[in-house]
């Protein structure tokens, strides 16, 4: 079993967000997922990610980092899209992390002031076209990482993993699952069972 933080897309807690923590939990494991919109669930992207723009990403990320006071420190962090910037930045800069689980994006470990912690792993799932993130930035963190991994689809819809919105790819998203699960075990966390 891991405990881990799972940090929604621009979009907010959608179903289909609430619905991949909830198949995480009956694998056994434990997945908080903090609402960083206090509720507000959008259904066009360009519409989340002005109202995270117009919250700010300071005020984004302070929020996300507020939601693991009083949590144990060995967590998994991972997050969707936007939420990739709060998982980012906790399994970088609080101690303890047992990894980050970013689905649709990432940035540059220097991004957050600091190097990524060598002993922190990190994957990524992308497809190789998505036009909402730079490859360049997410392959300087797996490559600054000792156990880093870029796991990528081919297309270029972002997100792909929620079956909400017009970029749903359920073939990709079912195989995204399964890899999740395989890395949460290899990182010794095998869920009770």
């Amino acid at each position: 079993m891991v405990e881990m933080m799972l940090f929604h897309s621009a979009l907010g807690q959608t179903d289909g967000f609430l619905a991949f923590a909830d198949r995480l939990r009956d694998a056994g494991h434990i997945v908080h997922t903090p609402d960083l919109y206090g509720g507000r669930v959008y259904t066009d992207l360009e519409e989340g990610v002005a109202h995270a723009d117009s919250v700010g990403f300071p005020e984004m990320s302070r929020r996300g980092a507020a939601t693991a006071e009083g949590l144990p420190e060995s967590l998994v962090y991972g997050g969707f899209s936007l939420g990739t910037g709060p998982a980012q930045l906790l399994a970088q800069t609080r101690p303890g992390a047992l990894g980050a689980l970013l689905l649709h994006g990432g940035n540059r470990p220097s991004d957050w002031g600091s190097p990524w912690p060598k002993s922190v792993p990190v994957v990524v799932h992308t497809m190789v076209d998505d036009p909402w993130i730079e490859m360049a930035d997410i392959q300087a963190l797996v490559d600054e990482a000792e156990d880093g991994e870029l796991v990528t689809y081919p297309g270029s819809g972002h997100l792909f993993a929620d079956p909400g919105v017009e970029d749903f790819n359920p073939s990709f998203a079912e195989l995204m699952e399964v890899r999740v699960l395989e890395w949460l075990e290899r990182r010794g966390a095998t869920p009770a069972s």
